[in-house]
């Protein structure tokens, strides 16, 4: 690492240690959030984020509804703030997932489901910001300060800071084993970092990228498509493998490159069937993720809640090289700013 190197390498490199702050300065409010969800079961669950944070939202939807059933449903901001409607959100789990906590439709949401009875939680880096001070709960990603304008460290610390309230109230010691393990996964990861380079090489001239996934990989999907708009300008859309099929397989035809988040979860041997009739059909495509065998493997991080979270840090180091790779500063998108306020 040097200091010529640019702040979102520099920030995706720090995700390892903040990942152990979280878990140690968490454990109080996890611990409470738990117990409180344990004794008034909510029914339903609700997520309010915008860019990043909603791609955050998106594993977490996958992440509570596989591990305890609980429905997942995004809410968004306009319907109330542009919308004027009073949503009726008793008894729901309301979570909101912001790096700044400053975006009025967010906090304003937050603030209407509270007072319509819903438990809220904030997810978020600025734990004095306008969304903490509304909700109930609030779980820090105790990122520092992130100066890049394209997320990596608070995306990645988003995807973590409910996991050990999933794995309290299912009572899994495999996810608590795996949260603690994690970080020694994700300094293996950065180890990565040649190769993820190496990989974006061969998209240096790409105009246009398919990002395909299922499952929890989907958010780091979508997540990816993203990041390939802000910091390399590539126009680049997330599909879920599944769905692929139904349409947007067409643009194959006018040889658009694929890269496929693979998984080793239930989802696995679904998405490598669809991987394997898309290159068996002559489609470009690479892979990025825990399954052996993917152009670009990601450590084992021993449970499917967390092997997302590798994936993306992986991703984030292969952005960061494609943007350099097409002389682009990662650092300095056009047209875009660090925090965006939506009203």
């Amino acid at each position: 690492m040097t200091l010529s190197d640019p702040l979102m390498l520099r920030e995706a490199r720090e995700t390892p240690e903040l990942i152990t702050r979280q878990w140690q300065e968490n454990a109080a409010v996890s611990g409470a959030l738990a117990a409180t969800l344990a004794d008034r079961r909510p029914p339903y669950a609700v997520t309010i984020a915008r860019g990043s944070s909603d791609h955050a939202c998106t594993v977490l939807k996958y992440a509570l509804e596989t591990e305890l059933a609980l429905p997942v449903a995004s809410l968004g901001p306009s319907v109330h703030t542009l919308y004027g409607a009073q949503l009726e959100l008793r008894g729901a789990l309301v979570i909101a997932v912001s790096q700044s906590g400053a975006s009025p439709d967010v906090v304003a949401s937050v603030r209407m489901a509270r007072r319509s009875g819903a438990t809220t939680v904030a997810v978020v880096n600025v734990e004095d910001s306008d969304l903490a001070r509304e909700v109930e709960f609030v779980l820090p990603l105790h990122c520092g300060e992130e100066r890049a304008v394209a997320a990596t460290k608070s995306y990645l610390t988003s995807l973590t800071a409910l996991l050990p309230v999933v794995a309290s109230l299912k009572g899994d010691r495999r996810l608590l084993a795996a949260l603690e393990r994690l970080p020694e996964a994700l300094q293996l990861t950065l180890g990565l970092e040649r190769p993820a380079s190496e990989l974006a090489e061969r998209y240096r001239f790409a105009e246009n990228l398919l990002v395909l996934a299922r499952g929890l990989h989907f958010g780091v999907a979508q997540e990816a498509a993203l990041k390939l708009k802000e910091t390399c300008g590539i126009h680049a859309e997330a599909y879920s493998a599944a769905e692929f099929d139904h349409g947007p397989k067409r643009l194959l035809a006018g040889g658009v490159a694929l890269l496929g988040f693979t998984s080793a979860d239930a989802a696995a041997d679904a998405t490598a069937r669809t991987y394997a009739d898309l290159t068996g059909s002559g489609a470009d495509l690479r892979t990025l993720g825990p399954t052996p065998g993917s152009t670009l493997t990601t450590p084992a991080t021993n449970h499917p809640l967390t092997d997302p979270v590798a994936s993306a840090l992986a991703f984030y180091l292969f952005a960061a090289h494609l943007a350099l790779h097409r002389d682009l500063d990662p650092d300095a998108p056009p047209l875009l700013s660090k925090v965006t306020l939506t009203r």
